[in-house]
């Protein structure tokens, strides 16, 4: 799974310094999450509790919110108060989206299979073609000759006249 990263500029002695994070570290405590998901960090526990946000811990256990969870977190609150779903239809969501996701990567797999098929069908034909050419015929008598010679050299037979 490709992981998204996000720049941050920091003040840094009157300059910008850019810190390089990934998205999915987790960098926040629960009420921190909870205000920039504009929710009750109860409300997050129960998200928790319920499988719809996996947060990292911390040695000592602590509950750490990446970006990538607060994103999840505004998109479960999105669905929930202004789309008027109840928390089993976001889990359902949140699956099928999972599934697609998954099914997307699939195709694009194949794709690129049945690309390097075509381009390996369009070689062997190339070959075939190639091959073909060089193909000698079987003529009665078991003797066998090229196509190429038989045309070039005719022999004419002269009968002498009874």
């Amino acid at each position: 799974m490709a992981r998204e990263v996000k720049r941050v500029s920091v003040a840094s002695d009157g300059g910008v310094k850019r810190i390089t994070m990934e998205s999915d570290r987790g960098v926040f405590m629960i009420s921190v999450a909870a205000e920039l998901a504009d929710m009750h960090p109860q409300t997050l526990r129960m998200y928790e509790a319920r499988g719809l946000i996996e947060p990292k811990r911390s040695p000592k256990g602590t509950r750490l919110y990446s970006h990538k969870d607060v994103e999840r977190l505004r998109r479960i609150q999105e669905m929930t108060a202004e789309l008027g779903m109840n928390l089993a239809g976001v889990e359902r969501v949140l699956e099928l989206e999972q599934q697609l996701d998954g099914m997307e990567r699939k195709v694009k797999a194949l794709e690129k299979r049945a690309g390097e098929l075509k381009s390996e069908v369009e070689r062997l034909e190339q070959l075939r073609r190639e091959l073909r050419a060089e193909i000698v015929p079987y003529v009665k008598g078991g003797e066998i000759v090229r196509n190429a010679d038989v045309q070039r050299f005719a022999l004419r037979v002269q009968r002498p006249s009874t």
